[in-house]
């Protein structure tokens, strides 16, 4: 049984580009006396835009599958995960620690979003669908 599977590997790598192009983002706006907010809504954008890119045709190789609706449960679980959960962990962080470097709030809120995007991206964004023997895949059926 393999630790880490290919897809988690690619994902860990992808997760490195996206947390370098946020994080240094962030500190570099933050630094030139951008409001935390909105360094954070910067960095975690662009961020964002590199990740989505790099998961669907990287990661996941979900080139086949729906790009809009792609996009669109990519945003919503990421846009959450970033601007609600990050935004919510770097002001714990900042208020439990006052005076702390300013990337050890950000890299806080990283790590709780990392399980979080990828058992979302996994399961529901570029879920892979099982295909019929004309190579179309299956409808869902609701177990609602």
């Amino acid at each position: 049984m393999k630790l880490i599977t290919a897809t988690q590997l690619r994902f860990g790598l992808v997760g490195v580009a996206n947390t370098l192009v946020d994080a240094l983002g962030y500190a570099l706006l933050v630094t030139v006396g951008v409001p935390l907010f909105a360094a954070n809504f910067a960095s975690t954008t662009t961020g964002m835009l590199l990740s989505f890119t790099l998961n669907r045709n990287f990661t996941f190789r979900a080139k086949d599958g729906d790009v809009r609706r792609q996009a669109l449960l990519f945003f919503a679980v990421t846009a959450f995960g970033l601007w609600v959960v990050q935004a919510l962990i770097i002001l714990a962080v900042t208020k439990a620690f006052p005076g702390v470097h300013v990337l050890i709030p950000k890299f806080a809120g990283i790590a709780v979003g990392l399980v979080w995007n990828y058992l979302l991206y996994h399961k529901v964004v570029f879920r892979q669908r099982p295909a019929t023997a004309a190579g179309t895949p299956v409808p869902e059926v609701s177990h609602d």
